[in-house]
């Protein structure tokens, strides 16, 4: 039997690779903390409870039938105030468009704006530009980043790859890392973006920049989100926000993602998930547009519950920076948003107690599942190479005494190392 070549030649997520062994592991009975999967325990982050209560009331009201293909109005409704109250962002309803999460926006982008052959310029590591890329068949151009700037790029970076590109991918707070943009990197990207498309002559495709801002409400100290829009107003023409509520609210299974931007770009974009039917159900949507209009409810959900993220977070941060203190080769960026750490993790070279030189970060990985029972994902699972040891610690599914106990682990298994 054969099947497509796209078919043929897509790759597997490792990230997903991982989970496997891990939930192997668990199912034995080996006290496992997962810090794998970017998704909440519900046990340890519920959604909303007025969330809940609104979606258990929807489906009772009958809401079981198709959704518009762009989404209910009311929640369209709820999205245009809630992004102009919070973000100083306004869209009109009709080029705000829902979906089953942002998963299906970021492809539907892909394809509204990607012809195969064309150029999709985005930095690694990253989630899953790289498959999305060969889904589309656009020519992937990674752009490597650095941990002196928290591997965010900066215009210098992009700055060789924008001639001729159609697509710059961009999110903040960004997935794998949980850092962020500063101000003045992203206006100065933005500025990049601007003077291309002023390059263009008429009738030629413009660079659009697809910006995933879907962690936006989870920042954490002095750290500040900052969009592409708000801070160049000319960027409205080029800019595909995507946005939504499965993490802000802990609502990863609730799927219901938006996106908003040019009408010309949102009407394709529209179309193309008609086909598909990837709209978010409709119960949900309602549910999630009575919440959204409800600014109690969401102030008070955020203010316990992001406290409770950055609590994971930074005792995890503080666990690798007392770790390289006592000398071992680990270390970690502050958190600023999201729910990812960004932990260094640099093992290669070292020789285990059996014998096993480690060599590449999927050795590192293993290494600290088996022996530590810690599970991480590399950020080779994001586009970079395997010997770069970072990796990616997402605290949504692991409770807190998890967190801790790991980290102790950690040190005993560092120590076995020669």
């Amino acid at each position: 039997m054969t099947v497509s070549k796209m078919a043929q030649n897509l790759i597997g997520s490792e990230i997903i690779r991982v989970a496997g062994e891990v939930n192997a592991m668990i199912a034995k009975g080996e006290p496992i903390c997962n810090l794998t999967i970017g998704d909440f325990n519900p046990s340890i982050y519920p959604i909303p409870e007025e969330l809940r209560q609104g979606i258990t009331k929807a489906y009772e009201q009958g809401h079981t039938n198709y959704p518009p293909a762009n989404g209910v109005a009311v929640l369209r409704k709820a999205v245009v105030n809630f992004t102009q109250e919070r973000l100083g962002l306004t869209y009109p309803e009709s080029d705000i468009l829902v979906a089953g999460g942002s998963r299906p926006l970021i492809y539907a982008t892909y394809l509204a704006l990607v012809d195969p052959g064309d150029k999709v310029v985005y930095p690694t590591p990253s989630w899953n530009n790289n498959h999305y890329c060969h889904l589309s068949g656009a020519t992937p151009v990674e752009v490597k980043t650095r941990p002196e700037n928290n591997f965010m790029p900066t215009a210098a970076d992009v700055k060789p790859h924008l001639k001729g590109a159609t697509m710059l991918a961009l999110c903040s707070p960004l997935n794998p890392t949980g850092t962020m943009f500063s101000k003045k990197d992203l206006e100065e990207i933005c500025d990049l973006v601007l003077e291309e498309n002023r390059s263009r002559s008429e009738g030629e495709k413009p660079l659009y920049l697809l910006y995933d801002q879907i962690y936006w409400m989870l920042t954490f100290g002095n750290a500040e989100h900052y969009d592409p829009v708000s801070l160049r107003p000319d960027m409205r023409d080029y800019t595909i926000y995507i946005d939504g509520t499965s993490k802000c609210f802990a609502a990863t299974g609730v799927r219901v993602g938006y996106a908003f931007g040019p009408a010309v770009v949102m009407d394709k974009m529209k179309s193309i998930l008609g086909h598909v039917g990837a709209w978010a159900p409709k119960a949900e949507q309602m549910a999630m547009a009575e919440f959204l209009q409800n600014p109690k409810a969401v102030d008070g959900f955020m203010n316990e519950f992001k406290p409770k993220v950055q609590e994971s977070l930074n005792t995890l941060y503080n666990g690798f920076q007392e770790l390289k203190a006592e000398g071992f080769a680990v270390d970690a960026i502050e958190p600023m948003g999201a729910i990812y750490l960004s932990a260094k993790i640099d093992l290669a070279g070292k020789t285990t107690p059996d014998g096993k030189v480690l060599e590449t970060s999927q050795d590192i990985t293993f290494y600290v599942l088996h022996e530590a029972k810690l599970a991480v994902v590399p950020f080779s699972a994001f586009g970079s190479g395997k010997d770069l040891n970072w990796f990616r610690l997402s605290v949504g599914g692991a409770s807190l005494e998890d967190i801790k106990a790991s980290v102790g682990r950690l040190r005993e298994a560092l120590q076995q190392l020669k």
